[in-house]
């Protein structure tokens, strides 16, 4: 059966706990200099996870309040990153995770323009780079636990189980308190994701893609993608190639730089 999270924004206090538990369980570098927590967060190769400090306003008296948004990639049913991927690097679990294979990756980065999300990241300052995004725990998922970020959250924000029964909790909590919006994020957004949201606020305030296509993006895709191996191949090489010529240039470069301040 297919697994999903459910994530309920209202009780997310912006601890930061998920995110940590992400880092350690997939030995992820902690960078002062890109945050995962607060208004300047963001993810990156090696932030899977953040936490969006959003400051907005609610109720007739426009009252300031804070909200937490946890963001990672949402494992659409249908995902577009794994029908742009040729070389099957990324690939559909029956259990849900869209997991990514670093042996099949040939540096495309056609899984970066097809995410609806903007979820996938590249690790530009590596000679041999990765795309680099959230996994879902797929070997926690296949023993039997939950994903690392959900297995910590103090405040119940985030809630691990099957698919469906996660859709009926939220449609149960959103129509049983007046102070839910009327709208289930994942439930249809790019045909479905595995990552669920109800919030008090409405998504798009949040900083959600509001404006994305009901339908599952492969369905746009497909009768192109499978035309431009030869090309992603090609363009692959190249940039790879133009990386480590620049790189290279500039590092002698350096040298020389430094033989003259020696002499």
């Amino acid at each position: 059966m297919s697994k999903a999270v459910l994530v309920d924004i209202t009780k997310c206090v912006g601890c930061g706990s998920c995110g940590v538990a992400c880092k350690m369980w997939n030995n992820l570098e902690y960078r002062k200099e890109s945050p995962m927590l607060g208004k300047d967060s963001k993810l990156d190769a090696e932030n899977w996870t953040n936490i969006k400090l959003v400051e907005t306003e609610t109720g007739a008296e426009k009252q300031s309040i804070w909200r937490f948004v946890k963001n990672q990639c949402l494992h659409c049913e249908e995902p577009a990153c794994v029908s742009a991927c040729f070389s099957k690097a990324l690939q559909k679990t029956k259990a849900g995770p869209v997991v990514y294979h670093a042996n099949l990756c040939v540096g495309c980065r056609y899984c970066m323009i097809a995410c609806p999300f903007d979820i996938p990241k590249y690790e530009w300052g590596k000679v041999i780079p990765r795309i680099r995004k959230c996994q879902m725990c797929p070997g926690r998922i296949k023993e039997g636990n939950s994903p690392a970020c959900t297995e910590v959250c103090p405040t119940n924000a985030l809630t691990f189980g099957e698919h469906k029964d996660l859709l009926k909790q939220a449609r149960a909590t959103i129509n049983n308190d007046k102070k839910y919006v009327q709208h289930i994020f994942g439930e249809k957004e790019a045909g479905g994701t595995a990552w669920l949201y109800i919030s008090d606020v409405p998504f798009k305030e949040l900083g959600f893609r509001t404006d994305v296509t009901t339908q599952a993006v492969p369905h746009y895709t497909e009768s192109i993608m499978h035309l431009t191996p030869a090309v992603g191949l090609t363009w692959g090489a190249l940039l790879t190639g133009m990386y480590v010529y620049n790189r290279r240039r500039n590092t002698i470069a350096n040298e020389e730089n430094d033989n003259k301040k020696g002499k």
